[in-house]
């Protein structure tokens, strides 16, 4: 089988690379990928956007199955557009990924169907949502409604970053569109975990769980930006914990959806924070994390070939999942998530490889086969151990190669598990 993976960065180099490993995938596509992901797919010259131009290119190639990657392509309706064609597409409809579209949606949903998360309320206007901050006070969460990249959230920690966020989304419409509307939130403490799984309609699969990093800089300091890096497992979130958010996060929300007439077929990623009162959402994701796929997938046993067509077809199935863990942390270019510069020559990548999986997400060739900096996250390195300790270890040692001017990575990714003295 022909397999096409829709998107271009590290979370899609890393699907194609465990997609390769399956006997079923003869060949293995990605569109528009990018030039690291070459050792185990062959680039389609096509935007994620381009509908058209990818459905003619799966029907001409025998794509037996199409994954898609990022939220954008889901919203704007690829999978509509592909099953009108009579393609296999892996992924939810655009009416069900406004899970992940829009904050209220999916604050909504879990009110409807009593899904534990913060207290919030949503707002337009400007002045109505300074007032309502004025008075909660800080600290509290500040979310555009819309899709921003994973940067539109600010946890302010007092007033005056509360303000500030606010003018900045309401005012400025630093994220266009997306921030013309906010979720404020109520700030929730504790720890946090992110729960993937695969689903269709009311059939949920739950894969092993990760901690992210959302901070830019070590110790959980400076602004959001999509992911600085994750592990798993999580030793300090027990597993009575994650069974509880499956039976009361995962199945509601799913079936909620089924209710709603938007049933889920794909991937459903739960934010979680395990509060005093039990496990809480913070967000929903219509598809694979980023960076949690890069430390999940490597634990992934099974072919994922066979996992995603037993999903589409409604069959029962059991995931097998390896006892090693796996640490993976991302290398952005200085100045990330805000304004930063291309172009900066990647050196030790050969050395930083031989322990490790290196996951392409902001790359470029140049002349003389030279890889250099061409996004904010650049790259993922991700490594496996027998353990936490042995899996940071050797992601440490293999990313320290290609440390230099241009790029930073945050050097306490498994830290929080390794500090925790007991599993709560």
């Amino acid at each position: 089988m022909n397999v096409l993976v829709i998107g271009r960065g590290g979370r899609e180099h890393a699907i194609c690379w465990k997609l390769a490993q399956s006997a079923r995938a003869d060949r293995v596509f990605a569109a528009p990928g990018n030039d690291g992901m070459t050792d185990c797919a062959e680039r389609v010259p096509l935007d994620e956007l381009d509908f058209d131009g990818l459905i003619a290119f799966a029907k001409k190639n025998s794509v037996g199955l199409t994954v898609v990657g990022p939220e954008v392509p889901l919203l704007a309706g690829i999978t509509e557009a592909f099953e009108k064609e009579g393609l296999r597409i892996f992924g939810p409809s655009s009416k069900a990924a406004m899970v992940e579209g829009s904050k209220q949606f999916a604050k909504e949903l879990m009110e409807k169907y009593c899904i534990p998360t913060a207290g919030y309320a949503a707002f337009t206007s400007y002045e109505e949502a300074k007032a309502y901050v004025e008075k909660h006070g800080a600290p509290i969460v500040i979310k555009a409604d819309g899709l921003a990249a994973g940067k539109g959230v600010t946890v302010a920690m007092t007033m005056e970053e509360a303000l500030d966020c606010l003018k900045d989304f309401l005012l400025d419409e630093k994220f266009g569109e997306a921030s013309r509307s906010v979720v404020i939130e109520e700030f929730l403490e504790g720890e946090e975990f992110s729960l993937m799984a695969f689903v269709n309609g009311e059939k949920v699969y739950p894969m092993v769980i990760a901690q992210d990093h959302k901070r830019a800089f070590d110790g959980d300091q400076g602004p959001n930006t999509g992911g600085m890096g994750a592990y798993s497992p999580v030793p300090q979130i027990p597993g009575k914990t994650v069974q509880d958010a499956v039976r009361s996060v995962l199945e509601p929300a799913a079936g909620g959806l089924v209710q709603e007439g938007t049933p889920f077929t794909g991937i459903l990623y739960a934010g979680l924070m395990l509060t005093a009162d039990g496990p809480k959402v913070i967000e929903f994701n219509a598809r694979f994390g980023d960076p949690e796929t890069q430390a999940v997938l490597p634990r992934m046993k099974s072919d994922l070939v066979d996992v995603l067509e037993a999903v589409l077809d409604g069959r029962d199935f059991e995931i097998e999942w390896s006892e090693e863990a796996a640490v993976a942390v991302v290398l952005a270019s200085e100045g990330y998530p805000e304004a930063y510069e291309k172009g900066t020559v990647l050196n030790g990548l050969e050395e930083a490889g031989k322990d490790a999986a290196v996951f392409h997400a902001g790359t470029t060739k140049r002349e003389g086969d030279r890889y250099v900096t061409d996004g904010g996250r650049v790259l993922a390195v991700s490594a496996n151990g027998r353990d936490l300790p042995e899996a940071q270890q050797k992601v440490y040692d293999s990313i320290r190669f290609l440390a230099g001017d241009g790029v930073f990575y945050r050097t306490d990714i498994g830290d929080k598990a390794l500090k925790a003295k007991t599993p709560r």
